[in-house]
């Protein structure tokens, strides 16, 4: 089947390049265009860089400007000046079109083989757009997790520390492209390059203001995020994740979601401790999909838009695995597309979505169930390829 799939995709008006840059690139342009009334995200975005230059505080309420809060880090203020100094409809339309690309060329820098990421790009098209429809910076984590672990890879050190440090000093999900350092053949090097990104990133929104003040919102920060946290538990469009799911079906409040936490970093953490598999690019392949799947699905900050980046993990689990996908790997790509990527959108049903999928947060059920089966494979699998199924190539 999986075969088939990709034959399928290798037809001429699917696998051309020119047709899935367009698509992409049409898709952060019509998203944009959609949004040019109605665009609250990219307004609290804009503000991070307006405040930051005037001095105000970055996470208190602006209910002239926009409606909820910031809680992306001060360093954000200088990823969105370039698009905060332009005309609000030209910035919004920039931004949304730069993240479709940022995302497209890491997808198009994996050392993976044409017809993989042909496969990975068109599974997560609609998934990108949703993502989009919300200008949201998870299309950018997405893209930055794939760019540290492609960069390990190509060991080049410096450019895989900086992409940590930048996913981590705006939205803190930066921070699991640490495994990757297990695969680096430079680890001191790894290490003294994330040093020298943090000093810089730290510093640099001084640019805009100064010390006392950076220092002091980096605190106001932790706050908010620590607020946040709490207020997402039973959020109806926040924390759409295992945790949220398991809290929302039992209507429980009382218990730490430490009790999921715990469990599920150890599981996370186990099959790294299987280092003769290390050798094997499918097996690291694995465990970068592992990465953006763990990411999604224990955080309480998740919500809809941030899928983007649990996607191209599914997508990578299916298309990269060095054995030929079973009936019941299909059947969860299937119900990975329709429940995790089509339920928000108006082909969906609309009973099914506001009854069921909404109130108990099941857009993370297809990915629980894949990342854990993943997870069993991880740790009892040989993951050495097969004559004729290596997943890396030269691009």
């Amino acid at each position: 089947m999986k075969e088939r799939l990709q034959a399928f995709l290798a037809k001429p008006i699917f696998s051309d390049r020119r047709t899935t840059f367009a698509v992409w690139m049409v898709v952060g342009v019509v998203s944009a265009l959609t949004k040019l009334h109605r665009h609250n995200n990219f307004l609290i975005f804009r503000g991070v860089f307006w405040h930051t230059l005037n001095g105000l505080p970055l996470y208190g309420e602006y209910p002239e400007e926009y409606f909820d809060s910031n809680y992306y880090g001060p360093f954000f203020s200088i990823v969105i000046a370039p698009f905060a100094l332009m005309p609000e409809w030209l910035g919004l339309l920039a931004w949304h079109v730069c993240l479709a690309m940022f995302l497209y060329v890491a997808v198009r820098r994996l050392p993976v083989r044409w017809g993989i990421q042909l496969a990975l790009l068109w599974f997560c098209a609609h998934e990108l757009l949703t993502a989009l429809f919300m200008s949201q910076y998870n299309v950018a984590i997405a893209a930055g997790v794939l760019l540290t672990y492609t960069c390990v890879e190509r060991q080049r050190e410096a450019w895989a520390a900086m992409f940590i440090v930048l996913g981590t000093m705006v939205k803190l999900y930066g921070i699991v492209g640490l495994p990757f350092l297990l695969f680096s053949r430079h680890k001191v090097r790894f290490v003294a390059w994330l040093l020298v990104w943090c000093a810089v990133m730290f510093v640099a929104p001084m640019v805009l203001s100064s010390p006392e003040y950076v220092v002091q919102q980096y605190h106001e920060w932790w706050l908010a995020l620590t607020g946040k946290n709490t207020a997402n538990l039973f959020a109806g469009g926040q924390n759409i994740s295992l945790l949220g799911m398991v809290r929302k079906i039992s209507g429980c409040a009382s218990y730490s979601d430490l009790w999921l936490i715990v469990p599920g970093m150890a599981l996370f953490g186990l099959p790294l401790l299987r280092w003769r598999q290390w050798q094997h690019t499918p097996f690291r392949l694995a465990i970068l999909a592992s990465v953006l799947m763990f990411t999604v699905l224990f955080s309480t900050g998740s919500e809809s838009s941030t899928y983007i980046i649990a996607l191209v993990g599914v997508a990578l689990w299916f298309w990269t695995s060095p054995w030929p996908g079973s009936r019941w790997d299909i059947a969860l790509m299937v119900l990975a597309f329709i429940i995790t990527s089509m339920s928000p959108s108006d082909l969906f049903p609309a009973y099914i979505r506001k009854t069921w999928i909404q109130p108990y947060a099941l857009k993370a059920l297809p990915v629980a169930v894949i990342w854990l089966r993943m997870t069993w494979q991880l740790l009892t699998r040989d993951y050495r390829p097969s004559a004729g199924r290596q997943p890396s190539a030269s691009c």
